[in-house]
């Protein structure tokens, strides 16, 4: 075992670094215990206190950021200065006593939240000190390793974020680990959706702040368009330590987070809705075998033609109606309710494909959006034009030092090296796992399965066994609830739509008899403890009267936690964390996957793979060929799930750069008299003439609000003609016989280059056109300088089948080979 480490590191594969060096700061930390236990809670924070370095160097004295210049997107911030794996810290590490960092964590822990921190919290600790995503099991205690960590970045002299998927974790991380950062003398804080620009402001002035992903960067998308310095509330990016890694910087990385502004915009045409709903499957429209395009028939376009009073659907005047149908034809038969999204409180929500919950702030594309809305018949949501954008992927790659945590960064570890420089370091469980994970069993058909899932349960039922059992969407769970209803068992149900319960219902998941039917929701988050509840309350967990605490014996002797898997996900990582449910800290437990040939995996990515073998009288299948199709079918996922984010990397690089350039601009502009000097310079009379007759104050005002303006309204413009050239760059790619992101270059290069001249110019015509009233104000809102009256943050989930002019090309290809045949 030791030789093979030794090769794996050699060859530098992911989580292959050597942990003894970090064992050896863990040893010395346990050397120095005894003293640290001697000492008094002000003498513990003195102590912290004495390894404070100051402020990393470049953080203003006021707290204020640096100018906001985003690392490139070929070349992301690296950690400063990584080492080798081996080394036992980056440089700039050793300049704190990363022992004492751990000795006095240790005791700070033990003393305000009752638990000294085992051993190997502490190896993930310093992992996540030496700028590496730290994988640590379910139950390890991963919060606690990253408050420890974050603190010893804190003293490090270092601001530190950490970054969570959602507002309730950030909230309950923030001040479960306050007493904890309180007796280290670390200031902590905590920003969550309803947080007031002073609260944020506040929050991120303390040492560490826990925040979601996406409120980070909504709040660098709103203070990338403030009209004046204080109005921002982002400090200068240093640390990100962020938890759940795999499902921050890989899943979310394809999701841009958008700033829109108020315009008129009307919703879907329902009548669209209404006509594609009468279309009949197969004659009128047909799918691919992925079930990611959908194109109407020559029977289905002549049905549409006669329906809309005899038009030609096909002609250039009508390439609007065309559009309308197509999306209102993707939504009606791609789009799922209770799979894709659900309706609550008269809105569609979407749900996340890897974590099973609602996708917070999240949206289609708006064509897609209104779609749906007019499918469910609901009022239209509000509409608008995008003001910026950002990339999860450019946003982590603003912070120069960058680490994270979760249960499964290895199934991940070539991307998160890719995309973010990252390595991986695999923390091995501080009791060994004893869980058996059973081989899948394989069905021929989905119904031969849902019978054998149903009887699986029963079984370990009657032994009073717990059980939870992961599903794929919302649909599939309440299906097999109401089955195992009827079959006189009472499962709890756990889905999106009911989120809201989710720590309650996982915190009696492990109660004697438990039946808890869920969704990829409970994949990770609040740890599920045999018997139900713990002895005392813990942020998430269940009360403490709860009538199954104390039973963790009879659990353990039934056999433990039995997670049973409907099929396999997308992701091999989905698979791994809903096992991981089980078998926490050397509990016993048992996984087992049942899946079947007709699963959607294996329909939509292995199309046309087939097993012509034979199947048990209980459609069960033993052999080896047919077990290799769904692994194949998973696969082929993971590799269209890596090529998406490749993708999305490729046409956000240029826009990164674009970007950056106008954001150098910007905040010259903002912060200095860059646009007073451009006024006296190309228009030198006319600059004049203001100051006598408004001041030089007023007037430096007024250019830099004039040329805030024009940069912001050309940057929305270009973001918006670049959706354009994105849209339609598959038609123009196919007729040269040239590569997409080639042409999308050499469109988007140029109009870059125009940004920051057509912004001074526009911006100083309208400096020549300022008018004055009689007491000398100057007249900005005669100017045109019109921001939205609203303004409002969400997220785009990528439209999942492709561009509206290549499913156009597709559907006019099937017309025209119908009507030929």
């Amino acid at each position: 075992m030791a030789l093979r480490d030794r090769l794996r590191r050699l060859v530098q594969k992911p989580g292959s670094a050597d942990l003894a060096p970090l064992r050896d700061v863990v040893g010395e930390a346990g050397e120095r215990e005894p003293r640290v236990r001697a000492l008094s809670d002000a003498e513990l924070t003195a102590a912290a206190n004495a390894l404070r370095l100051p402020a990393a160097t470049g953080r203003r004295p006021d707290g204020d950021s640096k100018p906001d210049a985003p690392a490139k997107p070929d070349a992301p911030a690296k950690p400063d200065a990584p080492a080798k794996p081996d080394a036992p810290a980056k440089k700039g590490a050793a300049d704190v006593d990363l022992a004492e960092v751990c000795a006095l964590g240790r005791e700070a822990a033990r003393r305000t939240l009752g638990e000294r921190p085992y051993d190997v919290q502490l190896v993930g600790t310093l992992a996540l000190l030496r700028g590496q995503v730290a994988e640590m099991a379910t139950g390890e205690g991963k919060t606690l390793a990253g408050a420890i960590a974050a603190a010893g970045y804190a003293l490090r002299g270092r601001r530190v974020h950490v970054m969570s998927v959602n507002d309730y974790l950030a909230r309950r991380d923030a001040e479960w680990m306050g007493p904890l950062y309180d007796l280290l003398g670390v200031s902590v804080g905590w920003v969550g959706q309803t947080s007031t620009p002073d609260e944020r402001r506040a929050a991120y002035a303390a040492d560490v702040t826990y925040a979601p992903v996406s409120e980070i960067g909504f709040d660098l998308l709103r203070d990338r368009l403030a009209t004046s310095v204080d109005d921002r509330v982002l400090p200068e990016p240093e640390v990100a330590l962020i938890d759940e890694a795999d499902s921050v910087l890989v899943d979310e990385a394809m999701v841009p987070l958008v700033l829109a502004g108020a315009v008129d915009t009307a919703g879907a045409d329902p009548s669209y809705a209404d006509l594609v709903r009468r279309l009949r499957p197969g004659r009128d429209y047909g799918t691919d075998v992925e079930a990611r395009n959908v194109q109407l028939t020559s029977a289905g376009a002549r049905e549409v033609e006669r329906s809309l009073g005899g038009i030609d659907l096909y002609a250039a005047d009508n390439l609007a109606v065309l559009t309308a149908v197509n999306v209102a034809l993707h939504a009606e038969v791609l789009l799922q309710r209770d799979v894709d999204y659900i309706v609550r409180d008269g809105a569609v929500k979407l749900i996340s494909e890897s974590r099973g919950r609602v996708a917070l702030l999240q949206r289609w594309p708006d064509g897609l959006q209104a779609a749906v809305e007019a499918k469910e018949a609901l009022d239209a949501s509000p509409s608008g034009e995008i003001l910026d954008s950002v990339t999860v992927q450019e946003l982590i790659g603003r912070y120069p030092v960058r680490c994270g945590m979760t249960g499964t960064a290895m199934a991940v570890a070539g991307q998160l090296r890719e995309f973010y420089d990252l390595d991986v370091t695999v923390v091995p469980p501080n009791k060994p796992c004893v869980r058996d994970d059973r081989p899948d069993r394989l069905y021929a058909t989905s119904a031969d399965k849902e019978v054998a899932v149903v009887e699986e349960i029963a079984a370990a039922h009657g032994d009073g066994r717990p059980v939870l059992v992961g599903t794929g969407d919302v649909a599939e769970s309440e299906r097999l609830a109401r089955r195992l209803v009827r079959a006189g068992f009472e499962p709890v149900v756990l889905n999106a739509k009911n989120d809201a319960e989710e720590a309650a219902i996982i915190a009696r998941a492990g109660a004697p008899g438990a039946i808890t039917v869920s969704t990829q929701i409970a994949g990770r988050g609040t740890d599920i403890r045999l018997g139900g509840p713990p002895a005392e309350k813990t942020p998430g967990t269940a009360p403490l009267d709860d009538p199954a605490a104390g039973t963790h014996d009879e659990v353990v002797e039934a056999g433990g936690l039995l997670v049973i898997g409907t099929g396999r996900y997308h992701s091999s990582r989905l698979d791994d964390q809903l096992r991981g449910r089980s078998g926490r800290q050397g509990d016993p437990g048992a996984s087992v996957f049942f899946t079947s040939l007709q699963d959607d995996l294996v329909t939509r990515y292995a199309p046309d793979e087939e097993y012509k073998g034979a199947s048990g009288d209980d459609g069960l299948i033993d052999a080896k060929p047919a077990h290799w199709i769904v692994g194949h079918a998973q696969r082929v996922a993971e590799g269209v799930d890596l090529e998406l984010h490749r993708n999305t990397w490729r046409y956000n690089h240029l826009i990164g750069l674009q970007r950056a350039e106008m954001l150098a601009e910007r905040d010259a502009v903002l912060r200095g008299d860059a646009a007073d000097r451009l006024m006296a310079e190309k228009t030198p009379a006319r600059h004049a003439e203001l100051v006598e007759v408004a001041g030089a104050d007023d007037v430096a005002r007024a250019a830099r609000q004039l040329l805030l303006f024009h940069l912001d309204r050309r940057w929305s413009d270009h973001l918006a003609f670049l959706t354009d050239v994105r849209e339609g760059i598959h038609l123009r790619s196919l007729a040269r016989g040239l590569d997409p992101l080639i042409e999308f270059n050499s469109e988007a290069v140029p109009a870059g280059r125009r940004l920051l001249p057509d912004a001074r110019a526009a911006a100083v015509a309208a400096f020549e056109n300022l008018k004055t009233s009689e007491d000398g104000t100057l007249d900005l809102a005669g100017a045109g300088l019109q921001r939205p009256s609203a303004t409002w943050t969400y997220l785009v989930h990528d439209n999942p089948f492709g561009s509206l002019d290549e499913r156009t090309l597709r559907g006019v290809i099937s017309l025209f080979k119908g009507r030929r045949v």
